[in-house]
């Protein structure tokens, strides 16, 4: 199992193929992603390598976060996230992973934030059908209808789907496919749409359904001093 990768979603474009035809996908930047640190199953129990991503001022990073990267000799980064890996695909700390982590047809799992819609109606939220509209149904045709039952049981059952608020929640997207690769640029092309919204975060990490690509580097594709 290898270490994923930490982007930032730049929004959605198409590319075109040869015969002319377009394929939607959404461009996702692999800022300066960089191994903060490394757990071991001596020290910590499990296995994983600690990624950041970007640069941050020291000002807005908290003194217990100053600590951590200065004891790592890591930059201060803005996003830090785990990822779960095999014991022989843990990496150096300090080592910059490329864009090339993954290839063309590749399939990966993206985890994102959703948008925010606020306080939303069943019928959004839920995807109900909404009552008649007509046959003496008047001003509550977008309404949830019954919310429970009579004396018995006398209540609404918990997790009845009602009007609430929807979105901002994290969301993991399966089996996408990666449809190009710049690694000059560190852009990741995903075919179709991914959560979240523009310059948000995202985890892309191999389909955990899928085998694993072939051509695939293990344990990982890094930034060479050369490049």
């Amino acid at each position: 199992m290898r270490t994923g990768l930490i982007a930032k979603k730049l929004g959605m474009s198409r590319l075109f193929k040869e015969d002319g035809t377009h394929v939607p996908v959404t461009v996702l930047h692999v800022d300066d992603v960089q191994v903060v640190d490394v757990r071991t199953q001596e020290r910590d129990g499990y296995t994983a390598v600690q990624l950041g991503l970007g640069k941050a001022k020291v000002k807005n990073v908290t003194k217990p976060n100053r600590g951590h990267f200065a004891r790592t000799k890591v930059e201060p980064k803005k996003v830090v996230r785990e990822f779960r890996v095999a014991e022989d695909a843990a990496l150096e700390v300090g080592a910059s992973l490329s864009a090339a982590h993954f290839v063309v047809g590749q399939k990966v799992d993206v985890t994102g934030t959703s948008k925010g819609k606020g306080f939303a109606g069943a019928m959004k939220r839920w995807n109900f059908a909404g009552l008649e509209a007509t046959h003496g149904v008047s001003i509550s045709h977008r309404s949830h209808g019954s919310t429970g039952n009579r004396q018995d049981p006398g209540k609404t059952f918990k997790n009845k789907k009602m009007a609430g608020h929807l979105g901002d929640e994290r969301v993991t997207t399966l089996n996408l496919e990666i449809a190009a690769i710049d690694p000059e640029k560190n852009l990741i092309m995903v075919r179709g749409s991914i959560p979240g919204a523009k310059n948000g975060t995202v985890l892309i990490r191999d389909a955990i359904k899928k085998a694993r690509h072939v051509d695939a580097p293990y344990p990982a594709a890094l930034v060479t001093a050369e490049g």
